[in-house]
């Protein structure tokens, strides 16, 4: 148990983070002829009028700067057929494209085939937080996909599980 004024050591605050199951998203944009990705756990909505979504990224990510400089991205939600594609984009310095099939989306963002649901944003505002930037972005365009068997990717206690585990 922690008392206040005692530093929270960091590995012990990810495992109690850990018990709070997330979904997984691959947050995707498009510029110079380049797509690119990455894996994010920490999606959330934001506002419903006017639709506002958020995303967090470490502020050293290599992907997120050329993300800012074309102003807009999607998200792509997975589902719990994508666990390659989540591993795939959550590396670092390799071609985390290879192999993906994508179209483009209204504005321009890869949209992963396969992924549960996707929404298309322009960057809204960016907020510093800690190692993190939190970033907002107006939702323009999304798509639900018919209702199925798929279910949704989702991360609890280091691992991946989906609905049927709960």
């Amino acid at each position: 148990m922690s008392q206040l004024g005692t530093a929270i050591e960091p590995l012990r605050f990810r495992e109690a983070l850990g018990h709070y199951a997330s979904g997984i998203t691959v947050v995707t944009s498009f510029i110079d002829d380049e797509p690119i990705g990455f894996t994010c756990q920490s999606f959330y909505s934001v506002s419903m009028s006017p639709p506002l979504v958020s995303f967090s990224v470490m502020s050293n990510s290599a992907s997120y700067p050329k993300i800012r400089q074309a102003g807009r991205f999607a998200v792509n939600i997975l589902s719990d057929e994508q666990v390659g594609i989540s591993n795939q984009f959550a590396r670092r310095g390799t071609d985390k494209w290879h192999g993906v099939e994508w179209q483009s989306s209204p504005l321009g963002n890869p949209l992963i085939a396969g992924s549960l649901h996707w929404l298309d944003c322009e960057i809204h505002a960016e907020h510093a937080a800690g190692d993190h930037l939190i970033v907002i972005g107006e939702v323009k365009a999304l798509t639900l996909q018919e209702a199925g068997a798929t279910q949704p990717l989702l991360y609890f206690k280091g691992q991946y599980c989906n609905l049927a585990a709960f």
